[in-house]
């Protein structure tokens, strides 16, 4: 009854909502694709409309008003007189230019303020290797510690977050996540993505957003790949290491086709390199990826895309202190080279919007997901048995079905513009055989620990209304309803079988203040969760399935100059009691409550037409709850960290950046008395551009230091060692890398 009484107080205002009164859509020129997050602004009265994803703005009245201006980062801005123009279905087209930071304005929708950072960077960075798609997201950190085919370690506001249990990762709106995983809950591979592909990311952090549900406790990510490929090209790379790398990206459809709403490509990227370690990596991986993106009639867009991927490799694994410190291995070494693994993974995904002469719209996803994956480590070397070794096998094949639906409206409820979100979701993840053994030389299975079956539904609504009070303030509130129903089918002798399932409902505040188009203040908080794995919940009988965390954000977007654009905020984070899977020993470790809080900072400052400049500074304070003091630290959570650089962008077609990169030390024990160093890397890249062509040159690791990429406070034992040794294990770093590219445009 009380949830029936919330739903009824976020649908009350949409009830006497009315219509608004002038639109019109702003699409761009050169792709001919709606432009989303466009400012609109009537004058005199300074009314302001934000363009939604289908491009289309809405205002109640004109009245008075003579002239429309629009503004969105990476395009002219145009002012035009409202005389001649139709109420509804005004068409506005953009042209593309470069970013000029004294066009960017701070005012944005509610919940959008990450928007003018995110786009500012993508337009200005780009996106050209795998290695650089999570770090598009400011504070967000990455690791690689299994040969470069296994899902990076990711770190964010305070969180290991090891593969991704405690961030939400999409493509075109599909989950990256993958639960009750064999490495782990929450494993995000993202190497199925072709990095040129990418033509902008939506990040936001925190839990304060409905139509995100599992794995939003620290944030989310969502990359979106072109409905239109912006011109045809073929890319070769090749560099140290016999590295190896092409991509190439072809329309399928000619520009008739494209004026008239139709575009199809075809991409395909090819990666080989031996590696930087002593043992050979043999890393190779291919994409293919196809897409169509069209208008079926007036009111209804597919977009169907189909992609395939496949990766293997070797790996060093992690390496000991001591092994590296006597001499008994390099620095790039390895005690047990028959690490690796292989997976691949097949997707299929389809969105149709359906839009309404009144500007609402429908979403209606449907995706599936056909993946394998096998991987080879060895953590603890002679620990566990002294005669074989402890090389594990992790392995599990998949399918992945799910439905994304939504209806977005805009209105007015009396003079206040009210922006109504609904929307459902169904996630079922079948798993066939998920394995851990212990293994010899791959292939001899020594002792088998794990092998079952998981069968997991995730059925989840939301509602989102975002109220415009005045030219000033904004709210938005949300609520959100989540049931999980989990299943596991043991096929070992005592192993566990059963079901659990459980809900959970979270609501979300979010207040906005705009004193001006140069700053926004917000505050926003929320309630998230994250699931736990199946062979976790149904052992608890279904306790703790969805431990809750509770955030809270204040923070600014801001423009002190006109050629200066910063974000700054301070959160907060709490995370109740939950259960892990150690996917790496099969068994269930509890996990006290832990609080978390800190300070995000990003600047982006541009001195000159062709320089441009951006830095982000991140802080926490992460620590377990009840614990004894000086024994509540979490191990291996980021303290401090930052990015940033230099890019230049001439018009005579010169394009160069250098980047740093910096992770302080941090706690790897619960008491401190290990600690995981921190590094400072360095990047470069040079390139020279012209109408058919581009040449690159890449470097990795400018300054050839010696840095630690993750590091593990691990209990292992040697070969000729009478006992384990507890000290730190590390994979090393990339040394000094240089490639060279060539790109062909036609």
């Amino acid at each position: 009854m009380r949830n029936l009484y919330l739903l009824l107080l976020f649908w009350a205002p949409r009830l006497f909502a009315q219509e608004a009164h002038f639109s019109g859509i702003v699409t761009d020129r050169k792709t001919t694709l709606p432009v989303e997050g466009a400012l609109v602004t009537l004058q005199p009265s300074n009314q302001v409309s934000f363009t939604d994803e289908s491009g289309r703005f809405f205002f109640r009245q004109t009245t008075g008003d003579t002239a429309i201006q629009i503004r969105s980062i990476g395009h002219e801005p145009i002012m035009t007189k409202l005389s001649g123009l139709q109420n509804e279905g005004a068409s506005f087209v953009l042209v593309p230019t470069s970013i000029q930071l004294s066009n960017v304005t701070v005012t944005t929708g509610a919940g959008e303020q990450y928007r003018p950072i995110s786009r500012v960077d993508i337009k200005l960075r780009g996106i050209n290797n795998s290695q650089e798609v999570l770090r598009m997201v400011p504070g967000l950190f990455i690791g690689q510690h299994a040969g470069g085919g296994k899902a990076e370690q990711i770190f964010l506001r305070g969180f290991d977050i090891d593969h991704g249990t405690d961030i939400s990762i999409g493509v075109d709106g599909m989950p990256v996540n993958m639960v009750s995983h064999a490495h782990g809950q929450g494993y995000a591979d993202l190497h199925f993505l072709i990095p040129e592909l990418i033509g902008n990311v939506r990040f936001k952090k925190g839990t304060y957003y409905a139509e995100q549900g599992n794995f939003n406790t620290s944030g989310f990510v969502d990359f979106k790949t072109f409905d239109v490929l912006p011109q045809n090209s073929i890319k070769v790379e090749g560099g140290m290491f016999n590295t190896l790398r092409t991509v190439g990206m072809i329309n399928l459809l000619d520009e008739r086709a494209r004026s008239k709403g139709h575009s199809a490509y075809v991409a395909s990227e090819y990666m080989y390199t031996k590696g930087y370690f002593d043992a050979p990596q043999d890393f190779n991986r291919i994409n293919v990826f196809g897409k169509y993106h069209g208008a079926l009639d007036r009111h209804n867009t597919l977009s169907f895309s189909a992609s395939a991927f496949s990766s293997g490799w070797d790996a060093s694994g992690q390496i000991p202190d001591r092994a590296v410190s006597d001499g008994t291995i390099g620095y790039f070494g390895a005690i047990d080279d028959t690490e690796g693994g292989k997976t691949s993974r097949y997707n299929a995904n389809a969105l149709l919007t359906t839009t309404r002469n009144n500007g609402a719209y429908f979403k209606n996803q449907l995706y599936y997901s056909r993946y394998h994956f096998t991987l080879f480590s060895n953590f603890t070397f002679f620990k566990e048995d002294p005669v074989n070794g402890d090389q594990i096998r992790q392995r599990e094949d998949r399918d992945l079905f799910g439905y994304n639906g939504s209806y977005h409206k805009r209105a007015y409820w009396g003079s206040r513009e009210l922006t109504t979100e609904v929307g459902a979701a169904v996630r079922i993840d079948a798993t066939y055989d998920s394995e851990l053994s212990r293994t010899r030389d791959r292939d001899i299975v020594t002792n088998p620990i794990k092998r079952g079956d998981v069968r997991e539904q995730n059925w989840a609504a939301y509602i989102s209304e975002t109220l415009t009070l005045n030219s000033l303030f904004s709210l938005n509130a949300g609520l959100r309803y989540d049931y999980f129903h989990n299943k596991y089918i043991g096929k070992l002798q005592g192993d566990v079988r059963g079901t659990a399932s459980a809900a959970t409902v979270s609501p979300k505040l979010s207040v906005y203040f705009n004193p001006s188009d140069r700053t926004q203040f917000y505050l926003s908080s929320g309630r998230g969760f994250h699931s736990n794995d199946t062979r976790v919940v149904v052992p608890q009988n279904g306790l703790r399935i969805l431990p809750p965390a509770y955030g809270s954000d204040f923070g600014t977007v801001l423009k002190p100059a006109k050629n200066f654009l910063v974000n700054a905020a301070l959160w907060y984070l709490w995370l109740d009691q939950e259960f892990v899977y150690v996917g790496d020993e099969g068994i269930v470790e509890p996990s006290g409550k832990s609080r978390r809080y800190g300070a995000d900072f990003s600047l982006r400052y541009q001195p000159l037409a062709w320089l441009y400049a951006d830095v982000d500074v991140n802080y926490s304070h992460a620590r377990a709850v009840g614990a004894p003091k000086g024994e509540d630290y979490l191990p291996l959570a980021p303290r401090l960290t930052s990015i940033g650089g230099l890019t230049v962008k001439s018009g005579n077609g010169i394009n160069a950046s250098l980047r740093y990169r910096y992770m302080g030390d941090r706690p790897a024990t619960e008491d401190n008395s290990v600690v995981a160093k921190g590094y400072f890397v360095m990047d470069a890249f040079a390139g020279y551009q012209r109408n058919k062509y581009e040449l690159g040159l890449t470097i990795k690791n400018l300054t050839n230091v010696k840095w630690k990429e993750t590091q593990f406070d691990t209990e292992s034992r040697l070969k000729a060692e009478a006992a384990p040794v507890s000290e730190i294990h590390f994979t090393p770093g990339t040394p000094f890398f240089a490639s060279l590219s060539f790109t062909y445009f036609f």
